[in-house]
């Protein structure tokens, strides 16, 4: 036997060896949701001959500063995935997570309820999209011209100065929830501040209200 085939004998079990000390020891290998809910990673690819994880995955922090506009820490990664969709709300770390069957594929951070008109915590279905749908309580008082007159107001109780008109506040990409509360593109202080809707960032509004259809459960926890 040559000295070639020799050795390519010995080094067979060591790579053997290297490949099994590999699988599963990725991050995203053995994971769980915030509230235990267990996913992998979405776009892991599959070893042909094993059917096994490789565990080399993309740099989730990397890949967030590489999508335009995802600089708030939110990220998509649930395009061509399948799986049935579903939404976790968890309110005390003002986040968003998104899941097509078992796979967590998207997050976004929020801004729910403030203290005074807490978001509502249960189980839900999306009932009703939206994407350029506009307040029927809150918003402000315009004149004619289109100025602003008063702002930041409830019409249900603030009375309406005369010669002036409603205007409902902006809720693109709109999803409702229950009642009158849902998830809506909008301004995100860095903490709870909204009428009870959840608002998100403009790009995560949009990804998610094109990626829950109607029936979408959606689950709020503290």
């Amino acid at each position: 036997m040559s000295l070639l085939k020799t050795s390519r004998l010995l080094l067979l079990p060591v790579c053997l060896l290297i490949m099994m000390s590999c699988v599963n020891s990725g991050p995203y290998s053995q994971s769980s949701s915030p509230y235990g809910i267990g996913y992998g990673y979405a776009n892991t690819p599959r070893w042909p001959f094993t059917g096994l994880s490789r565990p080399r995955l993309p740099n989730v922090k990397k890949l967030i500063q590489k999508v335009p506009g995802f600089g708030d820490g939110s990220y998509w990664h649930g395009d061509g995935v399948p799986g049935r969709p579903r939404i976790h709300i968890v309110l005390s770390q003002q986040r968003a997570y998104f899941y097509k069957g078992q796979y967590l594929v998207g997050a976004s951070p929020i801004c729910s309820g403030s203290p005074a008109f807490p978001t509502p915590k249960g189980q839900y279905h999306i009932t009703e999209k939206d994407h350029d749908h506009l307040s029927s309580v809150y918003g402000d008082y315009i004149n004619d011209y289109g100025g602003i007159v008063r702002t930041q107001i409830d019409n249900r109780i603030d009375p309406r100065p005369p010669g002036t008109r409603f205007d409902g506040a902006k809720m693109d990409w709109f999803m409702r929830i229950t009642g009158g509360i849902g998830m809506h593109a909008g301004y995100l202080p860095g903490y709870a501040d909204s009428h009870g809707c959840i608002r998100l960032p403009e790009a995560m509004a949009r990804t998610y209200f094109m990626n829950a259809p109607l029936g979408t459960p959606v689950l709020i926890t503290d």
